[in-house]
């Protein structure tokens, strides 16, 4: 046989063998009887939502009260949904009020309460999901605490995978005496992390 003829002949061959590897299906192997074959399975648990926390969108009405008073009222729910799946689902939750507290009219002075005089509780979550220990920032009324520094509103500090919270927070504001009539806006922002 020509050495050409004979280079063919071993391309077919090769050719042949690809094809009937490719068309036979993958195996775990061949074992003898009484012994255990094992195959390895992989499959992927995707986390679509990541970290994410909802709020009233407002305004939100919290009541009224005279100079030298108090005003308070509850914010509405706050829910923080951890969806990432992870080992360690733990997260802090923080709240701060805009730096330039609440104005009516120009923004003066006598028109402006500042976040100083702006407290903040949580007070217990309403509804929680997945394991894991829930910490609200501020549990009573007795806790509450001013809004010009960033706080922790509520946190998670164990367990893992899938998990949520929610809590209807009270805003408390101590009206100055020397504030005048009007209605007060301001913002009182949430983040988690």
């Amino acid at each position: 046989m020509s050495a050409r003829r004979l280079g063919t002949v071993c391309w077919g061959v090769t050719g042949l063998v690809a094809a009937l590897t490719a068309a036979l299906p993958a195996t775990a192997g061949t074992c003898p009887a009484s012994t255990t074959c094992s195959t390895t399975v992989t499959f992927t648990v995707t986390a679509p939502d990541g970290l994410t926390i909802t709020v009233p969108s407002g305004p939100v009405n919290i009541g009224s009260g005279a100079p030298g008073g108090q005003i308070s009222g509850q914010l509405g729910s706050i829910t923080v949904s951890d969806q990432r799946a992870t080992l360690a689902a733990t997260w802090t939750a923080s709240v701060v009020a805009a730096t330039g507290g609440f104005t009516t009219g120009g923004g003066t002075a006598p028109e402006t309460i500042p976040n100083t005089a702006v407290l903040y509780w949580s007070g217990a979550a309403t509804g929680t999901t997945g394991s894991g220990t829930f910490v609200p920032g501020q549990a009573n009324a007795a806790a509450a605490q001013s809004l010009d520094l960033s706080r922790t509103a509520f946190s998670k500090t164990t367990g893992s995978g899938a998990n949520s919270a929610t809590w209807n927070p009270t805003v408390v504001i101590n009206v100055p005496a020397g504030a005048v009539a009007g209605v007060y806006t301001g913002t009182v922002n949430h983040s988690v992390a």
